[in-house]
């Protein structure tokens, strides 16, 4: 069972009260471009989620190409479980060099709604598909994904922001 609207509600309210460097640092983690980042801390209090979104996506066509590539430099490409096939595993690693190669920056997808047992077969067809593209198609197809990929990540900020127990965003466990 999902956490309902209460928990973004509660995330909301909690995410608009972080100081400007957290709420920063957060969002950074939503998309890699640091102008994009201060740009929707700095704007705060959003009154609802659908504000947030909506000033998210805004943001995201505002990006300058420099803006891009940095968001872009913070992805990694999407990977499978360790549990998937060693000959998917194989292929994925091919098709993402074979994208890295010709236009220079790790391929981006966003798969909500997918259940995961699609994802490898809707990435594989994609980067297909896009090594077909022009640069300048796939750019903008490219940020498009950025700006998917952004809103799902904010959803999820925000949720968890909402179950925390304390005022600032759950710190993730790094065992290394």
């Amino acid at each position: 069972m999902s956490p309902g609207p209460g928990a973004q509600s509660n995330g909301l309210g909690r995410f608009n009260a972080w100081p400007q460097d957290l709420a920063e640092s957060a969002l950074l983690e939503c998309c890699g471009s640091r102008r994009w980042a201060q740009r929707m801390a700095a704007h705060r209090p959003y009154p609802d989620l659908g504000t947030l979104l909506a000033a998210s996506d805004e943001a995201g066509y505002d990006l300058a190409p420099a803006d891009l590539s940095e968001a872009l430099a913070a992805e990694s490409a999407p990977c499978l479980h360790h549990d998937a096939p060693r000959a998917a595993h194989l292929a994925l690693r091919a098709a993402h060099a074979a994208y890295e190669s010709r236009f220079g920056h790790a391929f981006v997808i966003c798969l909500d709604g997918l259940r995961p047992s699609q994802h490898v077969d809707q990435v594989l067809a994609a980067i297909r598909t896009r090594l077909a593209h022009e640069p300048d198609e796939e750019r903008a197809l490219t940020a498009e994904e950025m700006r998917r990929l952004a809103r799902g990540r904010i959803i999820e900020l925000v949720t968890e922001a909402g179950l925390a127990p304390g005022p600032f965003p759950p710190v993730a466990y790094d065992p290394r």
